[in-house]
């Protein structure tokens, strides 16, 4: 049977919750926060209070540099990760850009590949789905469609757009079609090979394979359906005892099937204080706190402003060295000028001599 090896109580109910792909930091929505906890400690290091309305979806980036969150007040906000860890905890930082453009609550984020070069998809109930780059801000791509969109999510190749639909249909979306348009409107008379009929309730969940050939989706009619995306059949029909709230293809560790493979490290507990906010008793005597930027904990020189220092004396050596080496060539440079001066002379002597004894008449 399967253990629990740790509860976590959270400060509100979660309404969200995501970590980061390389498994250092974990984001939980309650109410209209984003709590940004560490993992390996649990500590809080961040709460984010920019959204007006409850939390509904967040999600990082590939390299984990960046994330977006996305809430019933109609508005995706990125942000940058290491902007939030080092703001100081009076400070509520600012997001890298604020996305506005839908007109109802965001349901669902999903982001590609490239870090912050990467683009990212978002989809709401006023019956759209849109595609931004996020290192820009701009706006690529907004579909339209006939019921509110609930899920979203894009293929490894970034070919295919995948959105799940209030009705139980999920809408394939191509974005290498010709001609551009910014604007498109899906119409599903129209694309019939390239809708997946079978929910019969809205799809809240959606998750692609690596190879880019079969389609998870989850529902609230209590299935989970694996379709084959190039014919559009369900393969396959796992059925649950209530509605489906999430579910995502990842590729099996290694020791998944392994029966003595165990977690060594359980989880700690998730502080509900922001981190340097607690009594010096209930923080642990061990363990070392690393800050980014010039942050100091005591009077003494940061390892920054050593390297700083440090790098200013080589300057400033390097620099004397240039001006010595610079004298010592101009010194060189008027010696040598006086020796080409003398011989020019002594040549000039020698030549008017020699002409001298040329031109002389003979006796």
């Amino acid at each position: 049977q399967d253990q629990l090896q740790q509860k976590i109580i959270c400060p509100g109910p979660v309404t969200c919750l995501t970590a980061s792909p390389n498994g250092l930091y974990i984001l939980a929505g309650v109410a209209e926060s984003i709590y940004l906890w560490e993992v390996s400690n649990g500590n809080l290091l961040a709460i984010l209070n920019r959204h007006y309305q409850d939390l509904t979806c967040l999600c990082f980036t590939d390299d984990s540099s960046h994330f977006l969150s996305g809430a019933k007040d109609c508005l995706v906000l990125v942000w940058n990760l290491y902007s939030v860890l080092q703001a100081e905890p009076s400070q509520i930082p600012d997001p890298r850009h604020v996305w506005s453009r839908h007109s109802l609550p965001i349901t669902d984020l999903c982001c590609g590949f490239g870090g912050p070069l990467a683009r990212a998809a978002t989809a709401s109930l006023d019956q759209t789905a849109k595609l931004w780059e996020i290192s820009s801000g701009e706006l690529l791509l907004s579909v339209l469609f006939d019921v509110g969109i609930m899920a979203v999510t894009l293929d490894l190749s970034e070919y295919h757009m995948f959105c799940g639909g209030m009705d139980g249909s999920i809408f394939q979306v191509d974005l290498c079609a010709w001609p551009v348009q910014r604007d498109r409107t899906f119409q599903t008379e129209r694309e019939n090979g390239k809708v997946f009929k079978g929910h019969r309730n809205q799809v809240t969940c959606l998750s692609v394979s690596t190879d880019g050939s079969l389609l998870l989706s989850g529902s609230h009619d209590e299935t989970v359906r694996l379709w084959d995306i190039q014919s559009k059949q369900c393969l396959k029909t796992m059925n649950h005892k209530g509605p489906v709230t999430n579910a995502f293809i990842v590729l099996a560790p290694a020791n998944m099937f392994n029966p003595d493979g165990k977690p060594s490290v359980p989880l700690p507990k998730f502080s509900k204080h922001l981190h340097g906010t607690e009594s010096n008793d209930e923080q642990g005597s061990e363990g070392v706190t690393l800050r980014l930027g010039l942050h100091q904990q005591d009077s003494g020189e940061s390892y920054l402003e050593k390297a700083e220092k440090m790098y200013s004396q080589m300057y400033s050596t390097r620099e004397k060295n240039l001006v010595g080496d610079q004298e010592h060539l101009t010194i060189q440079v008027s010696e040598l000028e006086e020796e080409v001066s003398t011989l020019r002379k002594i040549n000039k002597n020698l030549f008017d001599f020699s002409a001298r004894i040329i031109t002389k008449p003979a006796k």
